[in-house]
């Protein structure tokens, strides 16, 4: 009987071991979906608008300097750039989505308000200079995001926007033409700017002012601040959020690293240097899907695990065929959660697919056994232990302990339940012949 028990546990866990193939298989089937899910939303950025970046509103002016050098007149060109004294953020955000059959990409139309002030001060060494140009430049990472209605005040003057930027290393975005006389009449120079922008996901602003303000509401209840600045403030519902953030020169030191992007071409810190939102999927069901997967083999050990122990208590053999199928439709349950959750939603596929496979196990164990009482207890056995894996799946924060109380618990239990078998006879004694 002791060799008998102990091929049964070797065939068991031969099966075990089978059985995660099918679940790498499933797992792998995620990942082809999930990275399908990616190609379709950059196809739509590539017909739509991407993720957006703003940089500006600031001066940037180039003069020609002339020099005398060996006897030859030599001109080149010389570059000013001038950071707002102020920069004042208001943005609000809609949400919208796309679909390319079962896929989608969340988009987003943005109003964005920039109002503050320019000291022009710093520009009078400009005064006799030969101006080659003077521009109020926004960098835009995507430029086929702008909207109707945007447009730049200065000085009560409504200027029309012009594409690019003239500045090679950050060329995409808009700029208007300024005359230096014009600008020049008082020192403090206020602008007003209205920028409609419609994007994908991420919209990142550069804190660019020497005192930058920034205030944020959309219509999407799952925000994940960026950039390099956390909001001082926030209130997220469960339809909405609103975030503010405030910082400063001495916190941003962007004027030396925009220096160094404009005039030694190294703009990778620079552009890093931004506060903004990306507009997560809160209900990836690619990504909970995969997670739940990740628990397959806990759900196979202790199902086995419970046959096991009716083979033991009850003295019935169950035949490894039968192991077999029974693993194969709980590894079957991922592959419905995966199709269904595509069209329904992962909450409801969850459900369908965990009812089903507990439907099918109960009818399968009541002919095994020839008893549907026992059919009955395991269909709700295994809703629950369905029920406790998708309380695992739903509390990130405490999935590993709540794991691991499941683990002890039916450990416990297994452990009291056969405390009094004689595993060389297979028979449970009495609890007065336990010595």
């Amino acid at each position: 009987m002791k060799q008998k028990i102990e091929t049964k546990l070797v065939i068991i866990i031969g099966l075990i071991v089978l059985l995660l193939i099918p679940i790498f298989m499933i797992q792998n089937l995620i990942d082809e979906r999930a990275d399908l899910q990616d190609q379709v939303q950059a196809d739509i950025a590539k017909s739509s608008s991407a993720e957006q970046q703003i940089i500006g509103p600031f001066i940037h002016a180039e003069y020609i300097e002339t020099s005398t050098r060996d006897g030859k007149t030599i001109d080149h060109v010389v570059s000013v750039l001038l950071l707002p004294e102020s920069l004042n953020i208001d943005s609000t955000l809609s949400t919208f989505e796309k679909y390319r059959g079962i896929y989608k990409a969340l988009l987003y139309r943005s109003k964005n308000r920039f109002d503050g002030v320019f000291d022009t001060t710093s520009l009078k060494p400009l005064t006799g200079k030969k101006i080659k140009r003077l521009n109020l430049v926004m960098a835009i990472a995507d430029i086929r995001g702008i909207g109707q209605g945007s447009q730049i005040s200065m000085n009560d003057h409504t200027y029309k926007l012009l594409p690019g930027t003239q500045i090679a290393q950050l060329p995409e975005g808009v700029r208007i033409e300024l005359d230096y006389a014009s600008i020049m009449e008082a020192p403090i120079l206020p602008y007003q700017i209205d920028l409609n922008l419609q994007g994908m996901r991420k919209l990142a602003l550069a804190p660019v002012g020497k005192e930058t303000s920034l205030t944020m509401q959309a219509d999407w209840p799952h925000p994940s601040f960026v950039g390099d600045y956390l909001p001082i403030e926030s209130n997220i519902s469960q339809q909405s959020f609103s975030a503010s953030w405030q910082t400063n020169y001495f916190a941003t030191n962007l004027q030396e690293l925009f220096n160094h992007c404009l005039f030694q071409n190294e703009c990778a810190q620079f552009k890093q240097r931004s506060m903004g939102v990306n507009l997560v999927d809160g209900v990836n069901h690619y990504l909970k899907s995969y997670r739940a997967s990740n628990y397959a083999l806990l759900v196979i050990l202790l199902v086995f695990a419970s046959f096991f122990l009716l083979e033991v208590l009850r003295g019935e053999p169950i035949h490894p065929v039968q192991y077999g199928f029974v693993g194969l439709a709980l590894a079957v349950f991922y592959l419905l959660l995966i199709s269904l959750s595509e069209h329904l939603g992962f909450n409801l596929a969850y459900l369908l697919s965990a009812l089903s496979s507990a439907f099918l196990l109960s009818i399968y164990v009541a002919g095994m056994l020839k008893n549907s009482k026992h059919g009955g207890f395991f269909f709700l056995g295994v809703v629950f232990l369905y029920g406790l894996l998708f309380g695992l799946l739903s509390a990130e924060d405490y999935a590993l302990l709540m794991g691991s109380v499941l683990v002890f618990a039916v450990l416990s239990l297994i452990m009291m339940l056969t405390r009094t078998v004689n595993w060389y006879s297979t028979k449970p004694q009495a609890d007065n012949e336990v010595t």
